[in-house]
């Protein structure tokens, strides 16, 4: 199974030049991705936006969104973002989406908090057909640039419901879940598999994951900090994040067999803490 990490942009006071020296430290490897996650509001940077300074910095590593919250941005805006950071990155670009559930992003986006599904399966067919070299809608297009991955950047779905899930079959190449409880993500996956099969299509959706994690003295304190203040809007289930939260490289050893053992393709951790030891930690651990 793949290992990836996430960029450091997601923790609120870190400076540009630290991620881009992370992204070039990541791209030596032995890590598979970089990734993001992504809010509106909240002190981090913007998922493409990072991922585009990182693609500069990097030539190896693909780059991950895990997950942007697409019904928050104009459709066919995405669609260009996207195709250009995969066309500038030479094909690295995994999209990894989900609907978020802040209110407060919406508010500000603005966006219809109530109308995100339908706006999240609008996105998609969008995307599909920008991407495709289609036309945007009568007489407008098509829109450029291709892509370098055919009929698009590879999209990931990220939900935790099984209507979500099921968008896997018609609009995605696979399923985005939080790396934790095995049995969970495996019932989510087989509901992506059933969504595919449902749709006429061969072989079978991708599964990655993401989970937050640190590495050396006081790193329970520090991941777990991190979750309590990202998930606050989560009230009791945050602090629940936060006293499983990944903090001792037997963690990241036994993440790692767990979701290995139901067939993930990949796992991004995610840091808590800017610290470039972090990376080096983590390194260590995989090998």
């Amino acid at each position: 199974m793949k290992v990836g990490i996430g960029l450091p942009g997601n923790i609120p006071g870190t400076k540009g030049d630290f991620i881009l020296d992370w992204a070039r430290k990541a791209d030596e490897g032995p890590f598979s991705s970089v990734g993001t996650i992504d809010r509106l509001v909240y002190d981090n940077y913007e998922p493409l936006v990072l991922l585009s300074a990182a693609a500069g910095a990097t030539s190896r590593v693909r780059l991950l969104t895990g997950v942007l919250l697409a019904p928050l941005r104009n459709p066919g805006v995405l669609a260009k973002q996207a195709a250009s950071l995969d066309a500038i990155s030479g094909g690295r670009l995994t999209l990894g989406v989900g609907v978020g559930r802040r209110p407060d992003d919406y508010e500000a986006a603005p966006a219809e908090y109530q109308q995100r599904g339908r706006q999240m399966n609008r996105t998609l067919a969008t995307m599909r057909r920008i991407w495709s070299g289609g036309e945007v809608g009568d007489g407008i297009g098509p829109m450029g640039p291709a892509p370098v991955q055919q009929g698009g950047p590879e999209v990931l779905i990220g939900a935790g419901t099984p209507q979500a899930v099921r968008r896997v079959g018609r609009y995605a190449d696979g399923f985005i879940a939080a790396a934790g409880n095995a049995a969970a993500v495996r019932e989510l996956y087989v509901v992506a598999e059933e969504s595919w099969k449902a749709a006429g299509r061969s072989g079978s959706p991708r599964l990655a994951g993401v989970a937050s994690y640190a590495l050396g003295p006081n790193a329970a304190d520090k991941v777990g900090g991190y979750i309590r203040h990202y998930y606050s809007f989560l009230g009791d289930a945050a602090e629940q994040m936060a006293r499983n939260a990944i903090s001792t490289p037997e963690a990241v050893k036994d993440t790692i067999r767990d979701m290995e053992s139901i067939g993930m393709d990949e796992v991004v951790f995610l840091p808590s803490v800017s610290e470039m030891d972090q990376l080096e930690r983590l390194a260590d651990v995989i090998g």
